[in-house]
């Protein structure tokens, strides 16, 4: 990484093990959201750059897949520990490609990176199949679980660190070699990420390459990826997958979220309140499980709008090294307007309880926001708002609640808020959703995994499950009498 005269920091594409420009020199300017003032360009990699990516992870690939389960954990091990060293210079390109609270990241981020990774260091060695036996007499079969090849990965600006772990952890455990690319408002941390792994892994095995929209559109529909892979908006996953569709490449798509958090009459409203303003607001919103459309029964619903509204009053929105901020700003310009447009779009019908507004000039905050009074065709309530607004309805009874729920198009993540747990238990099986908290809301472990139905994708990351997406089945049959 080097300082142009401006003032600009350098940052490159990592290709079979150097950092390198883009072949044509194109560059586009980074924006630090807190500030709104570019920091750093990055490459607007094209075809060149991608075929050059795509050639060195093809390359690697035979002698990665080829390395012994052990081998692959040792280095995964190995990075986490390197995570564990460069925390604090992590933690600095995330705040600087982000704007979040620094001690937030450093609190909530880092440590859940480190050990997803070595969790899927773990799961390296569990390359195994179901069975061996005689199903047919005198022949033997067995079943080989194998890593599918090169992948594809696109990263989103909201978690860019952390998506970036998401991404590469799994596959590179199961065998596999990755082209990465985040966000091109994004780029810095996941190239400070290329350096760390490029210490520990040969050449070609991890390789990242920065661009806009067109750069992954490149990727996805280049002949030699056996897999894409990509958390992004509904859109940008429907053109993957439609990308994808051309040659059967395998597709993993975790899209859009817009989670109901179920309120009953029995709930402890000052603790909901509490837990559902942080998981609304926590990251500027900006999260596709963040608790964003409250339905509340109609017992307690003016008690809990007057409650959420001055819990949202309270919190505070700011610069990364304030200690007080929940959350720093939206990701960047479009994003600040999408939200103040769905304010400015609003119904009559619809009340502004607090915020609804821009927080001062300088960067992209914006106020948090609740808005009561909504209607379940409003836009507000079937559209991704991605942003800190939470949105209440006043629900009547069970039925109700469920179809409200889930009468959108996603399908991600959910919430049920009560003390009856026949209620609960029957909630968790009728509600539509990928994931189904409790009487709690956001909480991820590496463990248990994370991926949702209908428009918000398919696929899961994190866990088991979502190492067995990077793998492919195949059967061995040998005849016993050769």
């Amino acid at each position: 990484m080097s300082t142009e005269p401006r003032g600009l920091r350098t940052l490159r594409n990592y290709i079979a093990g150097e950092f390198r420009d883009a072949a044509d020199g194109r560059t586009t300017e980074v924006v630090n959201p807190a500030t709104g003032e570019a920091y750093a360009t990055a490459p607007l990699s094209g075809q060149a750059d991608v075929d050059a990516a795509m050639a060195a992870a093809a390359e690697a690939f035979p002698g990665w897949r080829d390395k012994t389960p052990a081998e692959r954990q040792k280095a995964l091990l190995k990075i986490a520990d390197a995570f564990e060293e460069r925390a604090e210079d992590l933690i600095a390109a995330e705040v600087e490609n982000t704007g979040k609270p620094v001690g937030l990241t450093r609190d909530e981020e880092i440590p859940p990176m480190i050990d997803q990774i070595r969790f899927f260091a773990g799961a390296a060695r569990m390359l195994e199949g179901r069975s061996a036996g005689e199903y047919m007499e005198g022949l033997t079969s067995i079943v080989r679980r194998e890593p599918v090849g090169v992948c594809a990965q696109v990263a989103p600006w909201n978690y860019p660190m952390m998506m970036a772990v998401w991404k590469f952890a799994p596959a590179i455990a199961a065998g596999n070699t990755v082209v990465l690319k985040p966000s091109d408002t994004t780029p810095a941390s996941t190239v400070l990420i290329a350096e760390i792994l490029g210490s520990i892994l040969p050449k070609g095995v991890f390789n990242v390459i920065t661009g806009d929209r067109e750069t992954g559109r490149m990727m996805v529909e280049h002949p030699v990826p056996a897999m894409a892979s990509i958390t992004g908006s509904v859109r940008a996953g429907i053109q993957v997958a439609e990308s994808a569709s051309r040659d059967v490449k395998r597709v993993h798509l975790e899209l859009g979220g817009k989670a109901p958090v179920v309120v009953f009459e029995d709930t402890d409203i000052a603790k909901a309140v509490e837990d559902i303003s942080v998981a609304g607001f926590f990251n500027a919103g900006q999260d596709c499980t963040a608790a964003c459309r409250v339905l509340v029964h109609e017992a307690i619903h003016d008690e809990f709008v007057s409650a959420l509204a001055k819990a949202a009053a309270d919190t505070k929105t700011g610069q990364p090294d304030d200690e007080d901020v929940l959350y720093g700003p939206l990701n960047n310009p479009n994003q600040l307007a999408q939200v103040e447009g769905f304010i400015n779009r609003l119904p009559a019908h619809a009340r502004v309880e607090t915020g609804g507004k821009r927080v001062g000039d300088k960067g992209y905050f914006f106020a948090p926001t609740i808005v009561s009074g909504v209607k379940q065709d409003d836009e507000i309530i079937q559209k991704e708002v991605f942003g800190p607004v939470i949105t209440v309805q006043s629900f009547r009874d069970e039925d109700q609640a469920v179809e409200w729920a889930n009468g959108v198009e996603y399908a991600l993540a959910s919430s049920v808020w009560t003390k009856d747990h026949g209620r609960a238990m029957r909630m968790s099986k009728k509600l539509d959703f990928g994931c189904v908290w409790i009487n709690t809301h956001i909480p991820l472990v590496a463990e248990m995994p994370h991926g949702g139905f209908k428009k918000s994708g398919y696929g899961k990351d994190l866990s088991g499950y979502g190492f067995d997406d990077y793998t492919r089945i195949k059967h061995v049959m040998t005849s016993l009498e050769a």
